[in-house]
C-alpha cells in the first residue's frame, strides 16, 4: 500500500436513510482492524467516484457489484466477505432481483412485457442488467424485446422512470428493494413485482488487489470478528445483514455464466455494444 490514508467506503445500499447505522457499524470494525494493527479511517469515505475508488490502492474495505469482481475491477479488487442479507428473495449468500411495473401496467407475466420500454441503471450492473438479461434472454425474438433501453445510472432514478411512466419496467437489487420498503416506502408506492431474478452471490466486500493476501486476511478476519460483537447487532439488523460468509471467488461464476448463456442465445439487447438512450 502507499502511504497515503486508506479509504473505507461502502457505497451500495448507502442511503441517508441507511448511513447512521454503516457508520456505527463502521467503529466497530475500524476499532477491529486498529486491534489488527492495520490502520483504519475514522469515518467512512462518501460522494467518490466509484471507478476511482475501486482501482485505489489505497482501498482497505469497500463493497462492490460481483459483475464488477469478474469484470471491469477484476484485477484492482480482491473479495473478502459476502454478506447474507435478510431480506425476500435472499437465501443465506444467495440475493436476486425483482422486476418491477407500475401497479396499472396491463402485463401479467414477464413475457407480456415484450415490447415494453426497460430501464436500467447499468450495463455494469448484475442486479439492474446482467440478471434480467439471463432472463428475458429466452423470451427474445431476432435479439430484441424491449421497444427501448434506457440508461439512467442508478436504481433509484430508473425506479423513478417507472413511476412516472416513463419507462415501464425496470429490474431492481433486492436488497434495496427491501431497504426502500423499511424506510422509504413512497419510493415503491404505485409498484409492484412481475418476475423474480435467478439467484446469485450478494454484493462483496472487497480491498484493493495491491494489498497483500496476508494483510487481506487480517482485514477479512476483523470483519468477521466486528460482526460477531454484540454493539453491531442494531446496525447489522438495520442495514438487513444477518451475516457476513467467505465465498471462493468461483461462487461469483454464476454471474459470467448469465451473461455467457444470453449472449450465446444472441440476445445483445441489454449489452454495452447495443445502441440506447442515455439518460441526460
Amino acid at each position: 500500500m502507499s502511504a497515503a490514508m486508506p479509504i473505507a467506503c461502502l457505497p451500495w445500499y448507502a442511503l441517508p436513510e441507511t448511513e447512521p447505522a454503516q457508520d456505527a457499524l463502521w467503529a466497530v470494525v475500524a476499532h477491529h482492524l486498529r486491534r489488527a494493527g492495520i490502520e483504519a479511517p475514522d469515518t467512512l469515505t462518501r460522494g467518490v467516484a466509484i471507478p476511482g475508488v475501486f482501482c485505489d490502492p489505497d482501498l482497505l474495505v469497500g463493497q462492490c457489484c460481483g459483475y464488477d469482481i469478474v469484470y471491469g475491477f477484476a484485477a484492482s479488487l480482491r473479495p473478502l466477505l459476502t454478506p447474507c442479507y435478510a431480506a425476500p428473495g435472499c437465501d443465506g449468500p444467495d440475493y436476486r432481483s425483482f422486476v418491477l411495473v407500475r401497479d396499472d401496467h396491463p402485463a401479467g407475466s414477464l413475457e407480456e412485457l415484450r415490447g415494453a420500454r426497460c430501464a436500467i441503471n447499468s450495463f455494469n450492473s448484475h442486479s439492474g442488467t446482467n440478471a434480467l438479461r439471463a432472463l428475458v434472454a429466452r423470451l427474445a425474438r431476432d435479439g430484441r424485446f424491449f421497444a427501448s433501453v434506457t440508461v439512467t445510472g442508478a436504481h433509484l432514478r430508473s425506479l423513478d422512470l417507472v413511476r412516472s411512466g416513463e419507462a415501464d419496467t425496470m429490474a431492481i437489487d433486492g436488497v434495496l428493494h427491501a431497504l426502500l420498503a423499511r424506510y422509504r416506502p413512497a419510493a415503491l408506492a404505485g409498484t409492484r413485482i412481475i418476475a423474480e431474478t435467478a439467484p446469485a452471490p450478494a454484493p462483496p466486500l472487497v480491498t484493493s488487489a495491491a494489498i497483500d493476501p496476508e494483510r487481506a486476511m487480517r482485514i477479512r478476519d476483523a470483519l468477521m470478528a466486528a460482526s460477531h460483537e454484540a454493539v453491531a447487532a442494531g446496525p447489522l439488523a438495520a442495514l438487513l445483514i444477518d451475516r457476513l460468509e467467505m465465498l471462493p471467488l468461483t461462487a461469483y461464476d454464476r454471474i459470467v455464466e448469465a451473461e455467457a448463456e444470453a449472449l450465446g442465445r444472441g440476445y445483445f439487447e441489454l449489452h454495452a455494444t447495443s445502441p440506447v438512450r442515455a439518460e441526460p
